[in-house]
């Protein structure tokens, strides 16, 4: 190193030019990039697709990321930034731009390990394109793809390696800034095992920043401590919406202007780096030091499974009640309704026979509609209050949902409601009940396109992807939403239907569960969205392999 800084200075060659001559990318290899971008251009798109559905299998990649929306601008990111590998001209203000890439995976928490392995996919996938599309020119092609290619990861890590550098250097200037006062200050701070104890601990000083982040603290938010020490604890950590409305509570608490009473259990949220939400019970203790800045300490217990937990077993526990309920009452009520619906009818032809007038004939078509709609009523009484134990087998998700989509198909085309599907670009198989999720889909899509009919059309989008260890099914409308977001849709006999028995959903939610799963809910004017999300049992397809044959 020491004998190559001379001459780098001696030459005025700059890093891009070095590298440049090192990997003896030429103007060659500039040409034969150019020849390959109009016939690899087609599989971009496809090749970002693929790698983003890979990346939905893995934690560590996919937990970085906020949401579909992001993906999806990121998709598209990919496929120009292939398009400008191709294009060039591979110059400093290239070179730039893809530093700048790999500073924004730093700055979204991607690993460096991600980096390497995703170069690598993209490597495999851009080189078959070359030998199926490059003749006899693909060898020398796929040389000038490799340089370009490592040229390209060269410059994206030296985005982690300045952030790895600021990152150390910001230790270093805590570390002495704070070595005067270590001795003292750490009987007090970790006298009962802080940094061991499974709820976050957080300390903070009398202008509320952050002095003392424990290890769940980090596992929980993402973050690292050297990257919230400082800053103050309603901008590191709480939500947007909720930073003004507890600003003026935390500041109390500093003052020690708050009752004793005030500092226990105060529920909130956290909003982790990879801005999700997390529940966390806090309990607050001000304790100010003579000999330490810290004035309040903050402890925290992560509540978001728990809550997600209490919240299923209640509505289980409602559908426990009302299935007993409907049980009895439907073994009640059937049999007279079959005696009445069968008296009706020798009512309705004898009225026939005898020259009865219209009006006559009229009500007693009314009473058989009406007692049919209740023998239906009944049967849904029957299917909620005794559902069948799940059939699993391997199951195409791909096929389920385009044969729920062809179901409802023609009741969307008379409503006026364009129907879409979006699916993964690779087949998703796992052990499902195939008929109930069936049913489950149905009542979604009917639900939705019904929702649309009184403003004379639509979209409807039915769509499915894989995540690291589920796969998410969402029914999303376009329509005016639902009248109240906190309304108990998932409720027995609960309907925003006139005509409505109110137990559609209900069933959805038992099926649902019934599986492992879980569905919600996101509705406000002009998007409603039903998320379900189903776990993948391992061993779908060893059973396939057994059963020979894929369902549905």
């Amino acid at each position: 190193m020491d004998r190559k800084a001379p001459l780098r200075a001696e030459t005025d060659e700059s890093l891009v030019q070095e590298l440049l001559r090192y990997v003896r990318f030429s103007e060659e290899d500039a040409r034969l990039l150019r020849a390959l971008r109009p016939l690899a251009a087609p599989h971009f798109e496809r090749i970002a697709t693929a790698f983003y559905d890979r990346i939905r299998e893995h934690d560590g990649a996919h937990d970085v990321f906020t949401g579909e929306d992001q993906i999806r601008r990121l998709q598209g990111s990919m496929a120009r930034w292939m398009d400008r590998l191709c294009a060039g001209p591979h110059d400093e203000a290239y070179f730039k731009k893809t530093l700048e890439i790999g500073r924004i995976h730093v700055q979204i928490g991607l690993p460096q390990r991600y980096m390497f392995t995703a170069m690598a996919l993209i490597r495999v996938a851009l080189q078959r394109v070359v030998d199926d599309t490059m003749g006899e020119e693909a060898r020398a092609c796929r040389e000038a793809l490799d340089r370009a290619l490592d040229l390209e990861l060269a410059f994206m890590l030296e985005g982690y390696r300045d952030h790895s550098l600021a990152r150390t250097q910001q230790r270093e200037r805590l570390e002495r800034a704070e070595i005067d006062l270590a001795l003292r200050r750490t009987e007090h701070r970790y006298v009962s095992a802080v940094e061991l104890a499974r709820v976050l601990v957080v300390g903070l000083d009398r202008e509320g920043k952050i002095r003392l982040f424990n290890r769940e603290a980090e596992r929980v938010t993402g973050f690292g401590r050297e990257e919230v020490i400082g800053v103050p604890f309603h901008e590191a950590l709480l939500p947007e919406a909720l930073r003004d409305e507890q600003a003026g509570l935390l500041q109390a608490l500093l003052d020690g202007r708050k009752s004793r009473a005030s500092l226990d259990d105060v529920e909130s949220a956290v909003r982790t780096r990879a801005g999700k939400i997390r529940d966390v019970r806090w309990q607050f203790a001000y304790a100010p030091g003579d000999d330490d800045d810290i004035v309040l300490f903050a402890v925290g217990r992560d509540t978001t499974d728990e809550n997600a937990l209490a919240a299923r077993l209640r509505q289980n526990e409602k559908l426990a009640a009302v299935g007993t309920l409907a049980a009895g009452l439907a073994h009640e009520i059937r049999n007279p309704l079959n005696g009445a619906q069968l008296h009706v009818t020798f009512l309705e032809r004898g009225l026939r026979k005898s020259g009865a007038d219209a009006e006559q004939l009229e009500a007693v078509h009314i009473v058989g509609e009406e007692i049919k709609r209740l023998g239906t009523l009944v049967s849904e009484f029957l299917d909620f209050a005794r559902p069948k134990p799940l059939e699993l087998r391997p199951t195409s998700v791909h096929a389920v949902c385009e044969r729920a989509s062809k179901l409802v198909e023609a009741r969307a085309i008379q409503t006026g409601v364009t129907l879409t599907l979006e699916l993964p670009a690779s087949e998703l198989v796992f052990d499902l009940d195939t008929p109930k999720i069936q049913q489950v889909l149905l009542n979604l899509l009917q639900n939705a396109v019904e929702a649309l009919q009184p403003t004379g059309g639509g979209t409807v989008t039915l769509r499915a992807r894989r995540r690291p260890r589920d796969v998410m099914i969402e029914v999303e409308d376009d329509g005016p939403g639902l009248s109240s977001p906190d309304a108990p849709i998932f409720d027995p006999f609960f309907s925003t239907k006139p005509e409505g028995t109110g137990l559609g959903l209900a069933i959805v939610h038992r099926i649902v569960t019934d599986h492992g799963g879980t569905i919600d809910v996101d509705s406000h004017p002009g998007r409603t969205v039903f998320r379900v999300s189903l776990p993948v049992r391992l061993g779908a397809h060893d059973a396939q392999s057994k059963a020979g044959k894929i369902l549905p």
